[in-house]
């Protein structure tokens, strides 16, 4: 086995055979949702080598995006399996618990209005000018750091304002009001989510996306209220908490503000694909996974067996070959995923049910695969003598 440099996590290579339900997924959907990332992972290794920064993508991983890329347009689902046999090889995390968590997210469709009017009275906020990006969201994670975000200001960049202060009125007055929705609940719900859609009263509908936050640290108010004893564990979900918060609206905002985190969006041009990811690309639905980008690097094929979850459509085990396309303030973990199950009322009433024990094995390109094998290997060795 061969621990990561910084994780502590062991990979344990396995074969293609012991993924269980491997033999039924559709390999060629999977393939497809791999090469959607790849020209924007390529590009973005091409920015971090001009600019001398150090690349966070496997130059293996680089390898087989180009690979793919080249290949025609049309292939067959067993020609897509053979592929994947080929450029990778699956690995077990090992660490300290048996399995992992998976849940479950989604891009909501809410009603919402360009002016404040009639019952829309909760504001989104665009990003305010003065705000600057410290680390990225995935090298936050992969180095420890605290803030991510800051404020400019003539002595230098401080921290911003905390979702409390914000809802206070610290950014009052500035005219950063992107649209209205009805109530607060809704504008955190769709911080949580990152990306939504607001359907104005006209009909027209209109997708916004992250922009920013204001870089304080996640907090999980669910799992206050599971702490202070307000819900249940086994109650929890995505629904139970928006419930909770609407049923008590006099402790919500104090509660919500629990979590100092806020985040500000921009809206998408008309015609836009599915809400984008960490890296750029627009997620697919039930194939596109939110990890732990300081363990795991994005764009990497994950395995994903929840034995315990049915499918949207109905088979009896979620386990299907996954992309690491996104990232989480709660996502923190080797075996812990987000998964994503696309837009709308459906999506949203599977997703917020989800909160499964399962299991993630990791696809490493097989050069990289090989490489760690031989060190482990020669540790062996080493230790034997």
């Amino acid at each position: 086995m061969e621990k990561t440099r910084k994780s502590g996590i062991s990979y344990e290579p396995i074969a293609f055979g012991e993924l269980p339900g491997w033999d039924q997924d559709d390999h060629l959907a999977a393939l497809k949702a791999f090469i959607s990332s790849c020209p924007r992972l390529l590009a973005l290794n091409r920015s971090r080598a001009t600019t001398k920064q150090r690349a966070k993508t496997p130059t293996e991983l680089m390898a087989v995006c180009k690979a793919a890329l080249a290949l025609p347009a049309k292939i067959k689902r067993t020609e897509a399996r053979a592929l994947l046999e080929t450029w990778f090889r699956p690995h077990r995390i090992v660490h300290r618990e048996p399995e992992g968590l998976l849940t479950g997210y989604y891009e909501p469709i809410i009603e919402g209005s360009r002016q404040r009017q009639g019952r829309f009275e909760a504001p989104i906020l665009k990003r305010p000018a003065e705000l600057v990006t410290l680390v990225s969201e995935t090298a936050a994670k992969r180095n420890g750091v605290g803030l991510t975000h800051g404020r400019s200001g003539a002595s230098g960049v401080v921290p911003f304002a905390t979702r409390a202060e914000i809802d206070a009125g610290a950014l009052a007055g500035r005219g950063l009001e992107l649209l209205y929705l009805e109530s607060p609940v809704d504008v955190f719900f769709l911080q949580i989510q990152g990306s939504g859609r607001i359907q104005l009263s006209d009909g027209t509908i209109v997708r916004v996306t992250y922009d920013g936050k204001n870089g304080h640290p996640y907090t999980s108010i669910g799992q206050y209220l599971i702490n202070t004893g307000q819900l249940a564990a086994n109650k929890m979900s995505m629904a139970a908490l928006g419930r909770w918060l609407k049923a008590n609206p006099a402790r919500a905002r104090t509660i919500m503000n629990k979590n100092a985190s806020y985040v500000f969006f921009r809206e998408l041009p008309a015609g836009e694909e599915g809400p984008p990811g960490a890296i750029g690309v627009p997620l697919i639905a039930g194939r596109s996974l939110a990890i732990d980008p300081s363990i795991h690097a994005l764009g990497s094929p994950i395995y994903v067996s929840v034995p315990t979850l049915a499918t949207p459509g109905g088979k009896p085990h979620f386990q299907r070959l996954m992309v690491a396309h996104d990232v989480g303030g709660a996502i923190k973990g080797a075996e812990r995923g987000d998964i994503y199950f696309g837009s709308g009322a459906n999506a949203a009433k599977f997703a917020g049910k989800v909160r499964h024990p399962g299991n993630m094995y990791v696809f490493l390109a097989t050069k990289l695969a090989g490489a760690l094998e031989e060190k482990k290997t020669r540790h062996a060795g080493k230790s034997a003598r």
